[in-house]
């Protein structure tokens, strides 16, 4: 029987230290350490199309990284050096990450799915010294950079040709298997590790710089909400731009010694792989985000054997109770919902130890003092929704960046006294239990009502007809703003006024009556970040568009 890594909240909490050496590298202390034993089990990985290819050893993993740092020296890429990765899920992907790690150079991860000017502004904003792109994203940085990307010597793709490109396979060839320790300048756990661009749901996205010692902070993540031990298989989907690649596909794992499950998957999501994959290749344990969850539970899983998997988690946007019936229904395992930043590792979470309260964020993780305060840091009464903060002094806690790269406005604005503001807001029940409010600027203000959208969005995901929705506030010349819902349908219902009328009833019935949607509309699809999220703002400001005829120029 697996015994869970967290028996007693209280006591780990009180407990809890994180150990951080004067230096650190992941690549060498973990996966060279896991390396030793030649067969032990990295990562396997399927294909586009669901079909497992091939599996490897944290010895394979070594070596390919051992292989990409000699190239990278070669190329006089040195420690500190700004290199931007573009590729899909695949193998290269972790030559690359590990490559640079081990000799101190920083990853500019970047989603696949970003267009040339967002390429360009990264390329020029991120100081990068070198691009690498697959093959099908060699045109894109090409185009980025036709108007100029400064400090670029270096293009390399992978699994292809391109003038002007390096080939990745044929700089590989030629590369020594053995690295000598003694050639490079080791990394402090304070160097610079990784640069994440966040993916604002307003404005451009800012740099989010982490230090080395940010791959040992993850453990928490691994441990604790992923609930991992050296024998699990460990699926997170996740495209290897977003941060949630490195949360559930790279450090927290490797470091438990849990092997990674990877799927290249590409473009939507297909349901019918994903599910085969969950339950036919030995996965204990699985994380994606709330809107796949939902595209899951709309297949027929009585087709499919839960048996191996034992443990499901959800982050990204704060999981519907109804999506987690749903599932436990089927499949008869709860999800576990975790709550952090791009700018952190995981800091609110539930947990196997602790009742699961459906709905609600959970508690905050070993090692981290979060709280709900106001704007001047302090504590909320219970019940009352207030800012999700973390409190940075007199420790700044590992795992959390120290500001923005690069940004002292922005620095400014989220670092403030004590505490480190995450932008969010959300409130504390009498058990010490959070609860999601929405993002500070998402909060709807209607006839002196405060409403938080995820509330009215959790009450829509219940109705039948709805596969998706997004709340947020219109203009009305009366109550100042009232609610406003734009919702996807479900399979095989149609928008009518009579479904209007009838989803307003549910939602009256199912919150408080000032909260329900008093206009609805039926939309194709949601604007959303690249990482997912739903961009309620481009929803509000096109409303307010629309019923003021004012175009509002303080979005960018």
């Amino acid at each position: 029987m697996h015994q869970h890594n967290m028996l007693d909240y209280a006591k780990e909490r009180e407990d809890f230290q994180l150990e951080v050496p004067e230096y650190y590298n992941f690549a060498f202390d973990v996966v060279d350490q896991w390396a030793e034993d030649k067969t032990k089990l990295a990562l396997v990985w399927a294909d586009t199309t669901g079909k497992i290819v091939k599996k490897y050893s944290f010895w394979d993993l070594s070596i390919m990284s051992n292989k990409f740092a000699n190239v990278l020296l070669s190329l006089g890429i040195t420690k500190g050096d700004n290199v931007l990765i573009m590729v899909p899920r695949i193998v290269e992907w972790y030559a690359v990450m590990l490559g640079l790690n081990k000799i101190g150079a920083v990853a500019l991860p970047a989603p696949n799915i970003l267009m040339s000017e967002d390429i360009r502004y990264r390329i020029n904003k991120g100081d990068a010294v070198m691009a690498i792109a697959s093959a099908s994203n060699v045109n894109k940085v090409d185009e980025a950079c036709m108007e100029g990307c400064q400090g670029l010597k270096h293009k390399m793709v992978i699994d292809g040709d391109a003038e002007g490109w390096l080939s990745f396979e044929n700089q590989m060839d030629k590369a020594s298997i053995k690295l000598s320790k003694d050639n490079i300048e080791p990394t402090k756990s304070t160097d610079p590790l990784l640069i994440y661009f966040t993916s604002g749901t307003t404005k451009y996205p800012k740099m989010v710089m982490h230090e080395q010692s940010y791959a040992l902070a993850h453990i928490v993540t691994a441990k604790y909400w992923h609930d991992l031990k050296p024998t699990d298989l460990h699926w997170t989907i996740s495209d290897t731009g977003w941060g949630k690649a490195v949360w559930g596909k790279l450090y927290g794992q490797w470091i438990i010694g849990s092997a990674v499950f990877m799927q290249n998957a590409e473009g939507a999501l297909n349901p019918k792989i994903t599910l085969k994959l969950l339950t036919t290749q030995g996965i204990t344990s699985f994380c994606a985000p709330p809107t796949v969850y939902r595209m899951l539970i709309q297949e027929d899983l009585s087709q499919y054997n839960f048996s191996n998997l034992r443990h499901c988690t959800s982050a990204g946007e704060p999981i519907n109770p109804e999506v987690i019936k749903a599932w436990k229904n089927a499949t008869g395992t709860l999800i576990y919902d975790g709550y952090g930043q791009t700018e952190s590792v995981l800091l609110v979470a539930n947990y196997p130890s602790m009742p699961i309260k459906y709905g609600s964020m959970g508690k905050p993780v070993p090692g981290f003092d979060v709280r709900i305060v106001d704007d001047n840091g302090n504590d909320m009464p219970i019940g009352e929704p207030g800012h999700i903060a973390v409190k940075i002094k007199p420790q700044h806690p590992y795992g959390i960046a120290k500001g923005y790269y690069k940004d002292e406005a922005a620095t400014e604005e989220a670092f403030v006294g004590d505490f480190y503001y995450t932008g969010d807001r959300a409130y504390k029940d009498n058990d010490g239990y959070f609860w999601f409010y929405g993002r500070a600027d998402d909060v709807i203000k209607s006839s002196g009502y405060r409403i938080g959208p995820f509330e009215v969005e959790s009450a829509l995901q219940e109705h039948p007809a709805v596969l998706e929705s997004a709340v947020v506030a219109s203009p009305d010349p009366i109550r100042g703003n009232i609610v406003k819902a734009f919702i996807i349908l479900a399979e095989n219902h149609n928008p009518s006024d009579s479904l209007i009328k009838d989803i307003q009833d549910f939602v009256k019935n199912k919150t408080a009556p000032y909260k329900y949607p008093r206009e609805i509309e039926f939309v194709k699809e949601l604007p959303k970040t690249i990482s997912g999220k739903i961009k309620r703002a481009v929803l509000r400001r096109r409303e307010l568009e629309q019923k003021t005829g004012k175009k509002n120029s303080s979005y960018m």
